[in-house]
């Protein structure tokens, strides 16, 4: 890109205004290349923040020297981290003995369910967890997650009660810098300079993926508005953390100049076509245009560089199909949250009871089984159940051991979520993106009318698709051509309630 695009020009122009500005930027716009830019039209000093530290690292390298590019945890630990960096590296220890030493020490009866000390400790940790990503200046009952199973809302009231008080205890045990009994971690200390109201110095601030900002940093970033000039970059698209509390503040900053850029250099006019069908589905601000000069086909694909799933549950059946091919597979991230899934249902299976969050509560294979088939809210576990009963544990386990490093794999499967970010030659789409249901209206042929297309799944597919550079297999999103037929296209869609990941989900 050594002519800027008439968009690129447009926000120099605006940055060297001086005004705030939210840029959205498609899949492959050159984003990174637009910040140099502005980064180069100014002698001002500025920060870049990035929420990995290898983008940070990348960055570093490409802007000028007058930017200090860096983590939000970095520029957290760098001015009051670093106090507790003697903890940071302290002995990890199961959640239960943690607990036990805040004085989580019995059982507790909530309906039909007796809750362990073990499960007790667990939530306690997780409520921190969760006031770490709040903007919220205290603790409080709201930070409890919910448990599987227990259903109703008095239910869940009680567990908050049983819970909070240890999790405030937990709380006043982080603020220890010596010495104490709960692991301390990265995200203890950002929640700690952020409740300090710190200012950054700067006299601008770059704000990265800011689509998938937490709230803790979002309210630390807006706090430096009256004395720094504020960017945000993202693709509101591509906002797919919401179920771990993270928000996409592009939209909602009202008094900054939107901005776009729309023009892709990773993938030609034909995947961009292809893009535009979900950012329309999920009422994206922009609609991409493909590179003339990267031409991407969209066909079958025998051999892909990438699978691409929806599910962790989806990502391991298709491991599973590869490796039965003979094929070598690289899983992105590596396999452990789905070999501590086969240890949970291998303990179940075996009359133990599992510490997994997700099935901490059931008391053997047959009940997960029961409530996957028969509970509405169990219906996400299905694919989970299937995995084991074809396969059994074992055989999942043996699976994780054959994964093979990226370098030397012949094909990557990794989930949308994870891919983000990413990109290969060739990518094919998994089978485990389903099409949405049929509703009870027909259409003047007869045929079924679709439901419409979940928000959070079109900018799930969005994500998905744009990760090609030069031949893209749709595989199971396929039935997009025949929802537009059927549906009419550009249906409403409506807004989705976020909510925590299952196991088979992210």
């Amino acid at each position: 890109m050594s002519t800027p695009t008439d968009e690129q020009v447009h926000a120099v122009d605006a940055f060297r205004a001086g005004h705030h500005l939210a840029l959205q930027a498609g899949a492959g716009t050159g984003k990174t290349t637009t910040l140099e830019m502005l980064a180069a039209s100014t002698e001002r000093r500025g920060r870049y923040v990035a929420f990995n530290k290898d983008i940070a690292s990348h960055a570093a390298t490409r802007f000028p020297r007058t930017v200090t590019c860096r983590t939000a945890h970095a520029t957290a630990y760098a001015a009051l981290g670093h106090r507790y960096a003697g903890r940071l590296n302290g002995p990890r220890q199961p959640a239960w003995k943690t607990g036990q030493a805040l004085g989580i020490t019995r059982p507790v009866r909530i309906g039909d369910h007796e809750i362990s000390h073990r499960t007790l400790s667990n939530t306690a940790l997780r409520a921190v967890k969760r006031f770490c990503y709040s903007a919220d200046r205290a603790l409080s009952r709201h930070h409890v997650p919910r448990l599987r199973r227990l259903a109703t809302p008095a239910e869940h009231t009680q567990l908050a009660d049983a819970v909070f008080p240890f999790a405030v205890k937990a709380w006043a045990d982080l603020q220890n810098p010596d010495h104490g009994v709960v692991h301390f971690e990265h995200d203890h200390y950002l929640k700690m300079w952020a409740l300090t109201q710190p200012k950054i110095e700067a006299d601008f601030l770059f704000l990265d993926e800011a689509q998938d900002t937490n709230p803790v940093l979002e309210q630390v970033f807006h706090a430096q508005r009256d004395h720094a000039q504020l960017v945000m970059v993202g693709d509101s698209a591509q906002a797919i953390y919401g179920w771990r509390g993270a928000r996409d503040v592009m939209t909602a900053f009202d008094d900054a100049t939107a901005l776009t850029l729309t023009r892709s250099f990773r993938f030609g006019p034909l995947l961009a076509e292809q893009a535009n069908r979900w950012l329309e589905l999920a009422e994206a601000p922009i609609r991409l245009t493909g590179s003339e000069t990267m031409p991407t086909e969209v066909g079958d694909i025998a051999d892909p560089d990438a699978v691409l799933c929806r599910t962790n549950i989806g990502a391991m059946a298709e491991v599973m199909r590869l490796l039965s091919e003979g094929r070598r597979v690289a899983l992105a991230r590596g396999g452990h949250t789905l070999a501590a899934l086969a240890m949970a249902a291998r303990d179940l299976k075996e009359g133990r009871r599992t510490s997994h969050p997700e099935l901490v509560l059931f008391a053997s294979w047959g009940e997960v089984q029961d409530y996957a088939a028969y509970d509405p809210a169990g219906g996400d576990l299905q694919p989970f159940v299937d995995l084991v009963d074809t396969h059994g544990p074992e055989a999942i386990l043996s699976a994780v051991h054959e994964l093979l490093d990226e370098e030397h794999a012949d094909v990557t499967v990794s989930t949308a979520h994870k891919a983000k970010g990413r990109e290969w030659p060739k990518v094919k789409i998994g089978n485990d993106f389903p099409p949405p249901k049929d509703t009870d209206e027909h259409d003047a042929q007869g045929r079924p009318i679709p439901e419409p297309v979940n928000d959070s799944d079109a900018r799930l597919a969005y994500v998905a698709v744009t990760r090609a550079r030069q031949q893209l297999d749709l595989g199971g999103l396929s039935w997009i051509d025949t929802w537009f037929t059927m549906s009419g296209g550009g249906a409403e869609v409506p807004e989705d309630d976020p909510s925590a990941p299952s196991p088979g989900r992210h």
